[in-house]
């Protein structure tokens, strides 16, 4: 490649093969934030045509990375500076990695001589021995010649078996480093088959048969792993084909429609306590599923089946009764086509109880979710929204907080696979932003993020990025003026607000209008309703700062078991 960066034809440079080989495995998206020394990469990334989004926190940035490759299936890139910037974007590749979203984070980083003596370089720090215990796979590449197999070993280790994020350490002098131009591009790399097929043992798909026959209360439950594998027409033809109902995770929510027939949603603690036989495509019994055990699960006896691409994942928490190891789509394609014609529905005592006790919730709470209340409470705000997305099935839904969180996993239906992004598995505030700008990148779609205020605060300032790019994002801040509630006080009367409370009447809708975005103070579930319809249909940036009783939250969402228990010592 020609280029002003290097004067003699025959010759390239680092820059050049690090573009190279990231356009050569079909990865075009690049999410950053500038900087020594990275700064000209980006550049040159634009010129030779790649769309490089910059952020204003690293943080924000890998979770739109992280984001973009569980829609994708391509790992997202996220490019930040050395040492502060790159522990910015630490965070966000760990979280890539026990979320399963395949994401490279690549950082310019201080030279092996000065940083190995301890030297003091400009800001040194040894990040790939930091990084390795984050994520599936770290790398260093010291020479120009290397960058090609060094990006092809990235991509493999993030999108193979189970996805996850790795670290890429590319040192500044790497940049600058000249070859020959025709030895470069025989450096780089075309990764094949990055992710094959990983097809299940015959025997392991007939004993997972075996003991769904002899089920008398059979349970499927999808998890986010199911929406990844893009097996969709597989997945559902097999749900249907079973007539066992399902109990979707929240971003596997979709994958059928929530409103579906054999759809558990809205009767989930029944069918978790009375179920005897729980089939896991793509879903994993951590804390989300309370380990398999407990009181969510009742006191009938449980058998598991388990559908997963890492072996190590069975047996878990408990007994794994009939593993099937393999990829979901070819998982579930050969328990489709094993199932015969004889393959008996459920007994109607079970299906016809999960339906009655559906049907009796989604009528108890239909009232709840359409008051018009002011202030607004969570159940009123949260059924506006649920309407729009029923009429809106193709936007995406991103969804961060305590309550707001917790509330609207229940209350909002999805129709469509991959249209809900949450805070996944970590339960981790801040993801709210870099996802609602990756979704609105890589899909084209408009995108719907409903933050809490606190959740909100962590990543806020992203809404100049979307006001910069004019991403079709409505942001609508759930308000009610404190972590949980609002209400908080100081324990000890003194002049400090409690540690749960926040600016009372805070305008955040002033915030993007700052940025040249629309701003809407809502305070009823009518005016919510329309701000956000002229929000999608306009396709310009909003925020919508909707008023919620301050009094309306509970502690920890629904979640407040976790917190640990004090004792108080007696005096």
């Amino acid at each position: 490649m020609a280029d002003e960066r290097v004067e003699e034809a025959a010759l390239t440079d680092g820059f050049n093969l690090v573009i190279d080989a990231l356009k050569l495995n079909d990865i075009n998206t690049i999410y950053n934030v500038p900087g020594i020394p990275i700064t000209d990469l980006g550049r040159y990334m634009q010129a030779a045509g790649m769309r490089v989004l910059s952020f204003r926190h690293e943080q924000n940035a890998g979770y739109a990375a992280a984001i973009a490759g569980f829609l994708t299936k391509k790992p997202g890139i996220c490019l930040t500076v050395s040492a502060p910037g790159f522990l910015n974007g630490l965070t966000a590749l760990a979280h890539a990695t026990t979320n399963c979203f395949p994401m490279i984070l690549i950082s310019g980083s201080s030279e092996r001589k000065i940083v190995d003596l301890q030297q003091g370089d400009y800001e040194e720090m040894d990040q790939l021995a930091i990084a390795k215990p984050l994520c599936k796979a770290a790398y260093r590449v010291l020479h120009a010649e290397d960058i090609g197999i060094g990006i092809a070993r990235a991509i493999r280790a993030a999108v193979s078996g189970r996805p996850g994020g790795v670290y890429l350490d590319l040192p500044a002098k790497v940049f600058a480093q000249v070859m020959d131009a025709e030895a470069g591009a025989r450096s780089l790399v075309k990764v094949i088959d990055a992710a094959p097929r990983q097809l299940p043992a015959p025997e392991s798909v007939k004993r997972a048969l075996d003991v769904l026959k002899g089920a008398e209360r059979p349970l499927i439950i999808l998890g986010k792993g199911a929406a990844y594998a893009q097996a969709d027409d597989a997945i559902r033809a097999f749900v249907e084909a079973s007539g066992i109902p399902y109990l979707p995770m929240s971003m596997a929510k979709g994958l059928l429609p929530d409103t579906h027939p054999q759809s558990a949603g809205a009767a989930r603690s029944l069918a978790l306590k009375q179920s005897d036989v729980v089939m896991l495509i793509g879903a994993r019994l951590n804390w989300l599923l309370s380990h398999g055990k407990g009181k969510a699960w009742g006191d009938a006896p449980k058998k598991f089946i388990q559908i997963d691409i890492e072996p190590k994942e069975m047996d878990s928490n408990v007994e794994i009764v009939a593993p099937i190891v393999g990829d979901i789509g070819s998982c579930v394609q050969a328990l489709l086509d094993a199932m015969g014609k004889d393959w008996a529905a459920p007994p109607p005592a079970w299906t016809g109880a999960i339906r009655e006790k559906v049907e009796a919730n989604v009528a108890r709470m239909a009232p709840r979710l359409r008051n018009n209340n002011v202030p607004m409470d969570y159940q009123g705000a949260l059924g506006a929204l649920r309407t729009i997305i029923k009429e809106r099935p193709d936007a995406i839904l991103v969804n961060e907080g305590a309550n707001t969180l917790d509330f609207a996993r229940s209350i909002i239906d999805m129709y469509q696979p991959r249209k809900r992004l949450d805070v996944g598995t970590w339960g981790v505030m801040g993801v709210g932003m870099g996802m609602a700008i990756a979704a609105a990148v890589e899909t084209g779609k408009p995108v719907l993020a409903i933050e809490g205020d606190s959740a909100f605060g962590f990543s806020g300032m992203e809404i100049e990025t979307i006001c910069r790019y004019g991403l079709p994002v409505c942001v609508v801040v759930f308000n009610n003026g404190g972590i949980y509630q609002g209400t908080g006080v100081n324990p000890s009367g003194g002049s400090d607000v409690s540690t749960t409370v926040f600016v009372k009447d805070a305008r955040y809708e002033k915030m993007i209008e700052a940025f040249g975005g629309v701003g809407v103070y809502a305070t009823s579930p009518d005016e919510l309703s329309q701000a956000v319809n002229a929000a999608m249909d306009s396709g310009r940036p909003t925020l919508v700062n909707a008023v919620i009783d301050e009094a309306a939250g509970t502690e920890s969402g629904r979640i407040g078991n976790l917190n640990p228990q004090r004792v108080v010592a007696k005096k």
